[in-house]
């Protein structure tokens, strides 16, 4: 027995987990994703998405409508006569004529602990707080932003210094675990569902370019925490003079270290920073234009003597 699955996502996130649904046997029906996207190297190119990359090589049909406000859409997607659908990253609103489009309705695969991080940038704004822990939740869709009834929950440990590419690599593959196991309980008619706690709730609300420069008046902890959050895109950064001229640096590493000074002021020749309270030492830098570099490596090229002031 397997169910008919139509499966919705397009970034490198959502791809695991297709590829574990047909592993484990489901006829996936469709692929739903974005349309493709200028890109290449002059951006001239249309770029399909991971999604629609991965589904070609499975040889499954890929649909990529704007929107689903065309009654035809929504027709097509009905006709499809799909069990179950399945969403992970997609990135479209689905109105309510889809998600009781299939049997057994739509679920979600969500990178954290509802209802906490409810929203467009979990990972990131989990790490930006501190977070301990976070997980993957299956959960039933409805119309409102996370708000469903959760089915499955799959809890992971944060690092203290865990960067958002780590955790996104770690968390889209417990992601395409959990939803083989939901859809395997769902299959067999035992997939509880628990309601959300009205208490907790937070948004995770789409990184802005606005918050990514390093504010080093802050705790050493924050700063560690806003740039292992931002890491590796699209990346916390500072400006400093540097070799006698200005220059934009994001900084893709970090940790908390001693030392205290005014806030911005490199205090040693290992990049140790001074903050509000404490001190962040860099580890990895990149300069606009070049390529990432560890610590070392950064001041073999560039001079930063104790005393500089990033800002």
């Amino acid at each position: 027995m397997s169910l008919r699955i139509t499966f919705m996502g397009t970034p490198e996130f959502s791809v695991p987990t297709l590829q574990a649904l047909k592993q484990a046997g489901h006829e996936i029906a469709a692929v739903y994703t974005q349309p493709p996207r200028p890109g290449g190297r002059r951006g001239l190119d249309l770029v399909k998405s991971p999604v629609h990359q991965a589904a070609e090589l499975l040889g499954i049909p890929v649909f990529t409508p704007i929107n689903f406000k065309d009654p035809e859409e929504r027709e097509k997607f009905r006709a499809l006569n799909a069990d179950v659908a399945v969403v992970v990253a997609y990135g479209l609103l689905l109105p309510e004529a889809i998600l009781t489009g299939t049997r057994l309705g739509c679920y979600n695969g969500h990178a954290s602990l509802l209802p906490r991080w409810r929203g467009a940038a979990p990972i990131q704004r989990a790490i930006m707080a501190g977070d301990k822990k976070t997980g993957m939740m299956v959960m039933q869709m409805e119309k409102g932003l996370d708000t469903g009834p959760v089915a499955l929950t799959k809890e992971v440990e944060i690092g203290e210094n865990m960067t958002a590419g780590e955790l996104h690599d770690k968390l889209m593959l417990v992601g395409a675990r959990a939803m083989v196991e939901a859809m395997e309980k769902l299959e067999g008619n035992d997939l509880p569902l628990t309601p959300q706690s009205d208490e907790g709730v937070l948004y995770a609300a789409k990184i802005d370019k606005g918050e990514t420069r390093i504010d080093f008046s802050r705790s050493a902890r924050d700063v560690h925490n806003h740039i292992r959050g931002l890491s590796p895109f699209p990346g916390a950064w500072f400006e400093a003079e540097i070799n006698g001229r200005p220059e934009r640096v994001k900084v893709l590493a970090s940790e908390v270290a001693k030392g205290q000074g005014g806030a911005g002021t490199v205090l040693d020749d290992t990049l140790t920073v001074a903050c509000g309270e404490g001190a962040v030492r860099l580890l990895k830098l990149q300069k606009a234009g070049g390529k990432p570099l560890a610590a070392a490596e950064f001041l073999r090229g560039t001079s930063v003597p104790a005393g500089t002031r990033f800002c």
